[in-house]
């Protein structure tokens, strides 16, 4: 298995405490747990975009540039770009920008978004929402993969001249994941184009997760794509990891964070059912506890999941130095039990996109081209099989 931090950059009172720190020192601590993080040996960092809320995420493509300035193996992933209130004209130069700046190390994962509010903000309509996700990433897709590129649509003004957007990424197109917390439609678009879904296992019991998952595989299959590129990703619960000794330690020093910020969270349709620690950690995805227990809770998910990316997120109410310390915690305790139970391609020799960074070799042809190829072939093949 491989292992990603993912900050989607909350910006929250510890209500405990009631502390809360300034904006320049919550962004700088996101740009050093990456650079901690590849220190650690975690495989990728994501950045989430939020629009509304108590977030200050608004711009991942500006953190995200400081830090591939100060990493040089660790992949760079999103969590989510909101591609339903984004211009993909631009969305694809922006992050070709940071795919060079890191010499190949970008993988985007797109989404609607959880936060309704980013909608009206932008001048758009929610009831449009899952429309212009797949328009947007049709588009998008299309200007990373192809130059001199015109089109029309629904939602932006047509491309009626022959558009190369610029810079060009560093090794053919990133690629490209879909993340999926609620409806099958994230699911089902990400099986429809043969790209790797991203389930966000994070307040709701995981056989609702489960469900998405399956009508992902099931679309996948339908639509006949080589299924050796058929990763998966899984969150790990909203509030944040925390380890210590004993399960019960942990459940004493970090209930009071945990139900204090569940309470605080009133988002009709988007509340965790898990409001006090001992039912998040008995039933919940939430991955508090001894590292054993963490470790256990992990390969429970990957049973039901077969998962080959767990992301974490720190507790980012927490002191700083309590945050790095249960990142390398996590790092040096929970990691190497759960990579030798949960062995995956991603990222190895037998993927396209192992190979995409610079440090990696950056083979040719690029990744996307040959994924697609792959595709073509494995649906060529079974329509021969079935011919006979």
């Amino acid at each position: 298995m491989k292992f990603q931090v993912l900050d989607i950059i909350p910006h929250l009172k510890n209500p405990v405490t009631g502390e809360i720190v300034s904006t320049a020192d919550r962004l700088n601590q996101v740009v050093e747990t990456a650079r901690r993080a590849e220190e650690l040996g975690f495989d990728s960092f994501s950045v989430g975009e939020r629009h509304a809320g108590e977030f200050v995420s608004s711009s991942p493509t500006t953190v995200l540039a400081a830090i591939a300035a100060v990493t040089t193996r660790i992949r760079l992933q999103t969590g989510v770009t909101v591609l339903s209130v984004l211009d993909p004209v631009r969305v694809a130069e922006d992050y070709a920008t940071i795919d060079q700046l890191s010499r190949g190390r970008l993988e985007l994962v797109i989404g609607k978004g959880n936060e309704v509010l980013q909608y009206p903000l932008f001048g758009l309509s929610l009831d449009d929402q899952w429309d212009l996700l797949a328009e947007k990433y049709a588009l998008l897709r299309t200007l990373w993969r192809k130059e001199s590129v015109t089109w029309s649509g629904r939602f932006r003004p047509a491309l009626t001249e022959p558009t190369t957007t610029t810079p060009r990424p560093f090794a053919g197109s990133p690629r490209i994941w879909h993340g999926s917390a609620t409806t099958l439609t994230s699911a089902a678009l990400a099986a429809k184009w043969g790209d790797p879904l991203f389930t966000a296992n994070a307040i709701q019991p995981r056989k609702n997760y489960k469900v998405l998952i399956d009508h992902y595989r099931e679309e996948y299959e339908r639509h006949g794509h080589d299924p050796r590129h058929q990763y998966l990703g899984s969150g790990s619960g909203a509030g944040g990891v925390f380890i210590a000794d004993t399960t019960q330690e942990a459940i004493r020093q970090y209930g009071p964070v945990y139900e204090g910020l569940t309470a605080g969270r009133n988002v009709p349709g988007n509340n965790s059912p898990f409001r006090d620690i001992e039912h998040a950690v008995a039933e919940g995805p939430a991955l508090v506890g001894s590292p054993e227990q963490v470790i256990d809770k992990i390969l429970s998910y990957h049973s039901l999941y077969n998962h080959d990316l767990q992301s974490i997120s720190l507790p980012t109410t927490l002191p700083f130095d309590k945050q790095l310390e249960i990142l390398e915690r996590f790092a040096l305790e929970v990691i190497p039990a759960v990579r030798a139970s949960a062995p995956t391609t991603l990222w190895e020799s037998g993927d396209p996109f192992g190979g995409r960074p610079e440090f990696a070799g950056a083979t040719e042809p690029d990744a996307a081209a040959a994924v697609t190829a792959d595709h073509a072939l494995n649906r060529s093949d079974t329509a021969h099989v079935y011919a006979h």
